[in-house]
């Protein structure tokens, strides 16, 4: 099972999206054969590499003054929920263009995933500027990732077309915000549903997967397979 993960580095719902769909994923039946693919979707894509207001500061441009308190209360103990630190009065947007480019390094060196947890971390959680190199090396040497060609990646244009063709096909599909899911090349759905409806989106796919393959099968329409020596 391939589930593609549309996310930025900016969105909170994206941190705590990972971790449940961690969880969801813990007792789902042949979770050994499921593969995550880091798709990049950049919500800011106009933000520049110097950090300026606070995430906080951002979302009261755009939240009515009385329900700000809220929704940042619920992203934080949603969060806390999840043993995850979420600080929004920390967190100050900027480009993720790099840090996008960065993951679809790491994925060639099956180091998406690590490398998604630290960005994640370095910035809704410490406040980091997630759009300065010294902060990507350094995340990059956490996850185990070569650093020499870490910083060969960076200081090029490498992976810029992967996160381009991500983007395109957010597009075709119609992907409008984050945390988004793909399972299976099927419909994208939020990945901040609740973890039973994630986990219901899962095994519907699982089965429609099993019932193609037996659909596939030569036993399945009573013919028996040719067997090569």
């Amino acid at each position: 099972m391939l589930i593609e993960v549309f996310y930025d580095v900016l969105c909170p719902w994206c941190y705590i999206g990972k971790h449940r769909l961690r969880r969801v994923l813990t007792d789902f039946p042949g979770r050994d054969e499921v593969r995550l693919r880091w798709r990049s979707y950049q919500l800011s894509p106009d933000e520049g590499r110097i950090p300026g207001p606070t995430a906080a500061e951002a979302m009261a441009t755009w939240t009515a003054p009385d329900q700000l308190p809220v929704r940042l209360a619920l992203i934080e103990q949603l969060g806390t929920d999840l043993g995850l630190a979420i600080d929004l009065d920390k967190a100050r947007p900027v480009n993720t263009f790099d840090a996008h480019r960065l993951t679809h390094f790491a994925a060639d060196h099956e180091r998406a995933d690590a490398l998604v947890e630290a960005l994640l971390r370095a910035y809704q959680a410490e406040g980091r500027n997630v759009a300065d190199h010294l902060v990507l090396l350094e995340l990059a040497h956490e996850v185990g990732l070569p650093e020499e060609e870490t910083g060969a990646v960076l200081a090029g244009d490498r992976y810029a077309d992967a996160v381009i063709a991500d983007q395109r096909r957010a597009a075709e599909l119609r992907v409008s915000g984050v945390p988004t899911l793909v399972v299976d090349g099927g419909r994208p759905f939020s990945g901040m549903q609740p973890p039973e409806m994630v986990r219901a989106e899962l095994d519907r796919a699982a089965a429609a997967s099993r019932a193609l393959l037996h659909r596939r099968s030569p036993l399945s329409h009573g013919r028996r397979p040719v067997m090569i020596e």
